[in-house]
Formats: C-alpha cells, sequence, structure tokens
C-alpha cells in the first residue's frame, strides 16, 4: 500500500466518524437549535423534552467529535458550536433531502397516473 493511500484512508474513517456522529436525529436537532445561539444544557433538555443523561450523552459525543464546546457558568453548562461551518454540511444535506423527497412525490405521482 501506498503512503498517500494510508492517509487516505485514515482521513475516510476519521470523515466516516463524524458523519456517523450527525447521523442521529436529536444530534441534527441540538445542531439546528445552536445555530441561532448559546444555549444551556438545560434549556435543551426542555427543548429536546429527553432526559438529563440521555442530553448528556448526546453532548459528549458532540463535543468528543470538536462539534461542540461547553462553557461552565457556576452551575449551569451552556453549549454552543464549535464550527458554524458544520451549519453549512446541516443545510447542504437538508436541501438534498428535500430534493429527494419532491422527486419521490414526482415518481408517486406519475405513476398514480399511468395507473388511474
Amino acid at each position: 500500500m501506498a503512503p498517500n493511500d494510508d492517509i487516505e484512508n485514515q482521513i475516510c474513517r476519521l470523515h466516516a466518524e463524524i458523519c456517523q456522529t450527525l447521523a442521529n436525529p436529536k444530534r441534527l436537532r441540538i445542531i439546528n437549535i445552536l445555530r441561532e445561539k448559546e444555549i444551556s444544557a438545560a434549556e435543551l433538555q426542555k427543548i429536546l423534552n429527553i432526559p438529563k443523561a440521555n442530553l448528556s450523552q448526546h453532548m459528549a459525543v458532540l463535543r468528543q467529535k470538536g462539534i461542540v464546546v461547553a462553557r461552565r457558568e457556576g452551575n449551569t453548562v451552556y453549549y454552543r458550536l464549535a464550527r458554524p461551518k458544520i451549519l453549512k454540511a446541516y443545510d447542504t444535506m437538508r436541501e438534498i433531502l428535500f430534493e429527494v423527497i419532491e422527486n419521490q412525490q414526482r415518481l408517486l405521482k406519475d405513476y398514480s397516473k399511468r395507473r388511474g
């Protein structure tokens, strides 16, 4: 294996890890919520309506992958996006999702016309 292949494999592995981190509906909601502003863990928990332990697990994964950063003020932990560029990826994937849905709806409509 050429040295460049090894580097490419490592990069692809890391890329896949980031994608796996984002492949969770709650984490995607968290990213979308944090697009607006820094927010406390308690506020996030209330918005998401999930147990504190569950939120902590999601936030630990997001922090570990460098997607969010935490800031403590007294007993309150605040979260914000570490890299706002993540919103570009989020928005691009959302656009692709809506394009796929539109194509599926068009296909269903065309299919219904042919049968009807």
